[in-house]
């Protein structure tokens, strides 16, 4: 019987994760091809739209390992699956366990609209279910039940909820998601309106002046009490660069 095959159009690396509970975690990051959303300000609209579908290569989860160790070599402890919707490929699990395997930790970023069992095996999985602005709804049944099958999982495993912010209705709709898992962290991370600009000193500045108003208006709101507010990290150091 044949390996699984991965769908994957970039492995890179070592760089900083930017976001949710692990932002500024020295990583390596594998990116799967594919995502059943299609939101409107997405950062990897090439992992969905087709404008990347001659970089897909299907490889095995030895494969893999082995590029991330060619990339890599022993600079690395910790490997993020990425996406698009990394939930989508049940046969992500041989790489989870082939990175176990080789002593390596485990992080996944999912919008909670698909479970696959190998989620339950990864130390640090970020549900980030998409607000109003991203022009997709929320299935909240999936949500309950992926949240319900990861939040009882016993340490060092963890499993947070972040949710990105451009406007007040993304604000109120990060309060609805709080209030229903109120157990679960919360992260919520300004938004980038702008994924193709260049000019990394004025859009960090931009970012910074979006991320100082997102502080302002969490403070004043007691909702949101038990949050954390976060900036998008490597938009600040790198701007839209692909592939840090």
């Amino acid at each position: 019987m044949s390996a699984p095959l991965i769908p994957v159009l970039e492995i890179f690396g070592p760089t900083v994760q930017g976001e949710g509970m692990v932002i500024g975690q020295k990583t390596m990051f594998v990116r799967t091809a594919g995502c059943d959303y299609r939101c409107s300000w997405c950062d990897s609209a090439f992992t969905w739209d087709g404008s990347a579908k001659e970089s897909i290569r299907r490889l095995t989860a030895e494969q893999i390992l082995t590029e991330l160790r060619e990339v890599g070599d022993d600079r690395f402890a910790h490997v993020t699956l990425s996406g698009g919707n990394p939930a989508l490929l049940p046969q992500l699990a041989e790489l989870v366990k082939l990175l176990h395997a080789q002593g390596l930790a485990v992080a996944v970023e999912t919008q909670g609209s698909r479970w696959q069992n190998w989620l339950a095996e990864v130390e640090q999985v970020t549900l980030s279910p998409k607000p109003p602005s991203s022009g997709m709804e929320t299935d909240w049944a999936a949500l309950d039940d992926i949240v319900g099958k990861l939040k009882h999982r016993p340490d060092p495993f963890a499993v947070s909820l972040k949710v990105v912010v451009f406007d007040d209705l993304d604000l109120a709709y990060a309060k609805q998601v709080h209030q229903r898992y109120p157990e679960i962290a919360m992260y919520l991370q300004v938004g980038n309106p702008d994924v193709k600009r260049m000019d990394i000193p004025e859009h960090a500045s931009d970012l910074l002046h979006r991320y100082e108003a997102l502080i302002d208006k969490v403070i004043a709101t007691p909702d949101l009490n038990q949050v954390r507010v976060l900036p998008q990290l490597h938009a600040l150091v790198w701007g839209n660069k692909r592939g840090v």
